[in-house]
């Protein structure tokens, strides 16, 4: 079988050859233990079960998609950067600013077909508002996600993973979580020394700045005031 000018094997030849050494290292990976089943895949602990699991795979077309590589690490970089360094919006998506507000293009990925390209109109405070969210604080860079993190299944897709692995929900507050490990850390981090009379924990009863002078502790009768005063 010849392959086209350019390419270096068969493409149905590269298929059959990257789908055996696939299914076969997968094989090998769970006769060493390396792969764990949890949720509805917890059946394919068993040998047979896995094995018959894995018999259509070989008997499916496989495609393999080849193309030549990047022109090197410059062509790497700017492809990277259209990802990594994007404003929030580009000019050529703001279709018009006038009294009603901004009107944008968008893309509504729960629709199909060109039924995705949509417009929306917005305050100028509110288009505004949204713009800043996406302006990150100092020193942080932004990266796009995909897969698992992609923003339109983000929430969906931890879901379900969470259920596959079988994972426990959380079941406390976050903000009391918060402030508990803030706490254990703040006492896990204790510079002050120990009394150097006893040995025991030293507690702070006042902080005062330089060249103040400590009150003293206060008297029984301070307290005590009679209607005259």
């Amino acid at each position: 079988m010849r392959c086209r000018p350019g390419f270096l094997l068969p493409v149905h030849v590269l298929s059959h050859l990257f789908r055996r050494l696939f299914l076969a290292r997968l094989a090998d990976a769970y006769a060493a233990g390396r792969l764990v089943f949890f949720g509805e895949l917890g059946a394919l602990r068993r040998q047979q079960a896995f094995a018959a699991y894995l018999a259509p795979l070989r008997r499916k077309k496989w495609f393999v998609y080849a193309k030549p590589p990047f022109a090197g690490p410059a062509a790497v970089l700017a492809y990277l950067a259209r990802y990594t360094q994007r404003v929030a919006i580009s000019n050529s998506r703001l279709v018009r600013l006038d009294e009603r507000g901004v009107t944008f293009r968008y893309k509504d990925y729960r629709r199909n077909g060109r039924a995705r390209l949509r417009t929306m109109t917005l305050a100028p405070d509110e288009f505004i508002r949204r713009f800043l969210l996406h302006v990150l604080p100092k020193g942080f860079h932004r990266i796009r996600h995909y897969g698992l993190l992609a923003s339109a299944t983000c929430k969906a897709n931890i879901a379900r993973a969470k259920q596959l692995i079988a994972a426990p929900l959380p079941s406390i507050d976050p903000a009391t979580e918060h402030d508990a490990t803030t706490v254990a850390a703040s006492a896990a981090v204790d510079h002050r020394p120990p009394c150097p009379c006893c040995g025991g924990r030293m507690i702070i009863v006042e902080s005062f700045g330089r060249g103040g002078t400590p009150r003293g502790p206060p008297s029984p009768k301070a307290g005590v005031r009679t209607a005259a005063e």
